[in-house]
């Protein structure tokens, strides 16, 4: 099964903002950015659209699928 997985650390240093300002930008808090970030949330598709329209691009330029290593793909 494919993992959701994302640019959203690349995306926000692009910007220059830090997770809390991401969040505030966002409508969501600092630990969410992290989570996110760090592959252990996958966000609505509304929080997905927010993050990408914050950042100035589509939803693809930040989140994509990878194949699951672990089921030899």
């Amino acid at each position: 099964m494919p993992i959701l997985k994302n640019r959203l650390k690349e995306k926000r240093a692009g910007l220059g903002v830090n997770q809390q300002e991401m969040g505030r930008l966002c409508g969501v808090s600092r630990q969410t950015i992290s989570l996110i970030e760090r592959g252990d949330y996958s966000p609505s598709v509304t929080l997905a659209l927010t993050i990408a329209q914050v950042c100035g691009c589509s939803i693809d330029e930040i989140f994509y699928l990878q194949e699951d290593s672990e089921n030899g793909k």
